[in-house]
């Protein structure tokens, strides 16, 4: 059986961040020295605490779907840090916890933009800000952010 995608996903571009990417590695190949700066990967190795814990999860069978905000010990953990280190103050209810910052933006996208929805996101920016808008159905109108003004808004 056969299905078309959904008509939101024809307004998307190619990720402009895999071009780039694909760029600095064909210029790796090519023997020049790059620094690639288009995909969020660490240049380190995950540090040993976190795979001991990982592995001890497996080990202990802490292999089920979880709730969909994230495990109240993680937000809990996560209020704590906040308040902590931040003197903010937040319900472990009041958090979400996301695989990444595009997931958690795109899910607020489409949480909170209708159809035609005129979105605002700065330049420069994140290269992926007008495809997370243009996904939600809604329509990117960058703000030019200036050096002079240490990149905020006007």
């Amino acid at each position: 059986m056969s299905r078309d995608l959904a008509n939101r996903t024809t307004k998307l571009s190619e990720s402009k961040t895999l071009v780039i990417t694909a760029t600095a590695n064909r210029m790796r190949a090519e023997g020049i020295d790059v620094t690639n700066l288009s995909v969020g990967e660490p240049d380190f190795n995950t540090p040993d605490p976190i795979k001991v814990a990982g592995h001890a999860a497996i080990d202990s069978n802490f292999t089920r779907y979880t709730a969909a905000p994230g495990i109240i010990e993680l937000r809990k953990a996560i209020a704590n840090k906040l308040l902590k280190d931040n003197q903010l103050k937040y319900d472990p209810t009041q958090i979400v916890v996301t695989s990444g910052a595009k997931h958690a933006l795109t899910g607020s996208l489409l949480a909170t933009v209708n159809p035609g929805d005129e979105v605002l996101y700065p330049v420069p920016g994140w290269l992926s800000y007008p495809e997370m808008i243009r996904i939600a159905e809604g329509e990117p109108v960058p703000y030019h952010c200036k050096g002079e003004n240490n990149f905020r808004p006007d």
